[in-house]
């Protein structure tokens, strides 16, 4: 499913359900071994299918460990991102001469609830949401804009070093009815993020998962961007896995 949503360039890996089979690099097991058994699952099953994406570029399977800010640093040469939730993986991988940043994030096709919606929507997205929901009430908008702006996020964060609040960037859906592929949407930073380029995304509804996927070619991503101070309770997840 995920390969639908990322250029030819890009390895793709996804999954339904878990790989019982992997072994973990020492240094990740160490990570999870007081986790509880759906979490050592989770975390795993993502790395197999990192590693899947390496093999397929080329690469020998490194350990993915995460950096200071929560985001797996991948090997020199590469970039890549992960996602998991209820019953679904996926990773992404490509070489970085290639592309200059990935992001994907995987939710359940389920609402978000009111209390969510009001702290991670501008009173814009809100409007542009009541919209979306009248012209195709199918699409659980809130739950994709939640999913869009993770996704931008995992992009954003290794690119910039810096944390990004939900306010920090808006969304912009362009659905094309009957279409069973992935579908547009526009990321556009805001405030201090401004610096920060306008990036496209895709999205897929399938099989009860909401997924949404970045790729910015090689060169798209500024070098500095000025990072945004604001880091209270409004600021995105962040879980990388």
């Amino acid at each position: 499913m995920i390969e639908e949503l990322v250029p030819a360039e890009v390895a793709a890996c996804d999954l339904f359900g878990d790989a019982r089979t992997h072994r973990l690099f020492d240094s990740e097991r160490a990570l999870v071994e007081n986790a509880v058994a759906a979490r050592t699952w989770e975390y795993t099953t993502v790395r197999w299918a990192a590693a899947q994406c390496m093999r397929r570029l080329g690469r020998i399977p490194a350990p993915l460990l995460p950096g200071r800010l929560g985001a797996p640093r991948w090997p020199d040469g590469l970039v890549g991102s992960l996602t998991h939730c209820a019953g679904y993986r996926a990773a992404v991988v490509a070489h970085a001469s290639a592309v200059s940043g990935l992001g994907i994030d995987a939710e359940p096709d389920e609402p978000l609830p009111d209390t969510v919606v009001g702290h991670i929507a501008s009173a814009g997205e809100l409007q542009h949401l009541a919209a979306l929901r009248s012209a195709h009430p199918a699409v659980r908008w809130d739950r994709l804009l939640f999913c869009a702006k993770e996704a931008f996020y995992k992009l954003w964060s290794p690119a910039t070093g810096s944390w990004l609040g939900f306010d920090g960037a808006e969304v912009r859906f362009a659905p094309s009815p009957g279409d069973a592929r992935g579908r547009g949407y526009v990321v556009r930073p805001t405030g201090a993020a401004s610096g920060f380029p306008a990036v496209r995304g895709q999205w897929l509804a399938r099989h009860g998962v909401l997924v949404t996927a970045i790729t910015t070619a090689a060169g798209a991503l500024p070098a500095t961007v000025p990072a945004p101070d604001d880091q209270d309770g409004t600021a995105a997840t962040g879980i990388f896995s």
